[in-house]
């Protein structure tokens, strides 16, 4: 036996239960995954923190992140596909922005643990 086995079918039936009446759809699990997938890519990472402070132009985007405009474009259009950044057109320009308050809270919280796990991790070098 392997020595993290469970020796039983269950240990707590109802916690099991309660558990899975909360769990979300197969759908839902797969679209929440492939937001943490999307938020996974540094570069489109640097794109989303960018857009912490509000609405930005792609050719700005490039600027800050050193991407190309073709490369920030390309990413933004991922992003957008999944809801996470919102575009508006003003003539030949696109404005993007964080499609609303719950992708600023992932960001938020993404960037703030992990600069609290660098103050408890000292050891951790920056890349």
């Amino acid at each position: 036996m392997q020595p993290d086995a469970c020796n039983v079918r269950l240990v707590d039936p109802e916690r099991v239960a309660s558990v899975n009446a909360r769990m979300p759809g197969e759908g839902d699990i797969v679209d929440t995954a492939d937001v943490f997938s999307l938020l996974g890519d540094p570069r489109r990472l640097k794109l989303l923190v960018a857009l912490l402070d509000g609405e930005l132009c792609v050719c700005d985007l490039a600027a800050i992140t050193g991407l190309s405009e073709s490369a920030t474009s390309h990413a933004l259009r991922l992003l957008r596909a999944h809801r996470v950044v919102t575009v508006r057109r003003d003539g030949r320009n696109a404005f993007y922005r964080l499609d609303d308050a719950h992708v600023r809270m992932l960001v938020d919280l993404a960037v703030a643990h992990t600069e609290h796990t660098d103050a408890i991790h000292p050891e951790r070098t920056e890349s």
